[in-house]
């Protein structure tokens, strides 16, 4: 079974209340039928990262997020992780109050993920961060994950 890192932005868009902006209810659409439809064809995976971030915040949000990663593989942010994450933070120019994001695809990348999910255009889900990120990770003798949407993985039966 394929391996899926599911990065804290996934999980606030299944969780957060509907939004009245057009695009962010239809990220929230997606994701929601990504993980009704599709979830139980992956193994599922967060890091102590993901725990931490949807512990943030309102406290009634914040148990909505921790009921639903209660069920998924959990994944500990070891030495490799750590100098991967720093090679990506300086080759990809990530600025310091968004270094945990070059975490989350250390974490997905040197523990073989087969996929990252997240709806974090900027700094993790763009064609830059990609090539950038399989190039590194074939430098020190990773494979790079897919780094997609749940709207990408969600499969052409999607419509």
């Amino acid at each position: 079974m394929e391996s899926v890192y599911v990065e804290t932005s996934v999980i606030s868009y299944l969780t957060s209340c509907p939004s009245r902006d057009l695009v962010a209810a239809a990220h929230q659409q997606v994701t929601l039928d990504w993980w009704e439809r599709k979830r139980h064809g992956f193994e599922l995976f967060i890091s102590e990262l993901v725990l931490d971030e949807v512990r943030a915040g309102d406290p009634d949000a914040a148990r909505r997020r921790l009921a639903l990663v209660d069920e998924l593989g959990r994944i500990a942010i070891s030495p490799e992780v750590v100098r991967f994450a720093r090679r990506l933070v300086e080759k990809l120019a990530i600025p310091r109050a968004a270094e945990v994001d070059a975490f989350h695809v250390a974490v997905a990348t040197v523990n073989g993920m087969d996929y990252l999910l997240t709806w974090n255009c900027r700094h993790i889900a763009s064609a830059r961060v990609a090539r950038l990120v399989r190039a590194e990770a074939t430098a020190v003798g990773y494979e790079a994950p897919i780094i997609c949407t749940p709207e990408e993985l969600l499969g052409e039966d999607y419509v």
